[in-house]
């Protein structure tokens, strides 16, 4: 008799591990990855480890560095600047799928998200709006219901969750978010699709706009604390 497969192996639960630790920020963009101390602190061996960053940096969540180990990829602003307007026309794609095919009870479970958020904008809650704006996004993908748009999305997507809402801490922007989404909801229930595509890409174009505005206010704080 064969031996049965396992449904999943050490190194992807490793991986799988080390996946949510990039995208919470524990391992933070351009650190490197001790491969020791993780190894010491899981109890396994640098195999399955060394299995694991193989899978990451095929997803270009880390990147190896040759007889040095690996290393959390950092975004640079370039990066931001390109991937926000294709990651804009995807979402935006998800949005209008998902408007011509949600069930008025898909809508209404949407709708449930989006008070979700609405209680942690009133709050200013930027961890708990960040989580539940990926949950809501999610979502909409997922009644977009296109295995192709799904692919593309899914693999864009990983690349955002780095950054994991950066663009929340500019002033105003999480109010700014929350009104946009009052906007989409409105396309979304009203069943305008050509609406919420409009809407959704904007949203996406909004958030490098204040991300751009957070980093160079960072980048004038940083010069001119080595001035003084």
């Amino acid at each position: 008799m064969p031996t049965p497969l396992r449904p999943g192996s050490l190194h992807e639960e490793v991986a799988t591990r080390l996946r949510t630790m990039v995208f919470e920020r524990q391992l933070a963009p351009g650190e490197w990855i001790d491969e020791l101390a993780l190894a010491r602190d899981w109890q396994i061996s640098r195999t399955p480890l060394r299995e694991a960053l193989k899978v990451l940096a095929a997803e270009g969540l880390v990147t190896p560095v040759p007889r040095q180990g690996c290393k959390v990829t950092e975004l640079s602003e370039h990066d931001a600047d390109d991937l926000f307007p294709v990651m804009a026309l995807l979402e935006g794609r998800c949005a209008f799928e998902a408007v011509r095919k949600a069930s008025p009870a898909d809508v209404k479970a949407l709708r449930k998200l989006h008070e979700v958020l609405e209680r942690h904008a009133a709050t200013g809650n930027v961890d708990g709006y960040y989580r539940a704006n990926h949950e809501f996004h999610t979502r909409v993908q997922a009644l977009a219901d296109n295995r192709w748009l799904d692919r593309a999305t899914n693999d864009l997507r990983r690349f955002l969750r780095m950054l994991r809402g950066r663009q929340l801490n500019w002033p105003g922007r999480i109010q700014a978010s929350i009104n946009e989404h009052r906007v989409l909801m409105d396309a979304i229930e009203h069943g305008d699709a050509a609406r919420a595509e409009r809407v959704m890409h904007d949203h996406l174009l909004a958030q490098l706009v204040a991300l751009k505005a957070l980093r160079a206010h960072e980048q004038a704080q940083a010069a001119g604390g080595a001035r003084a």
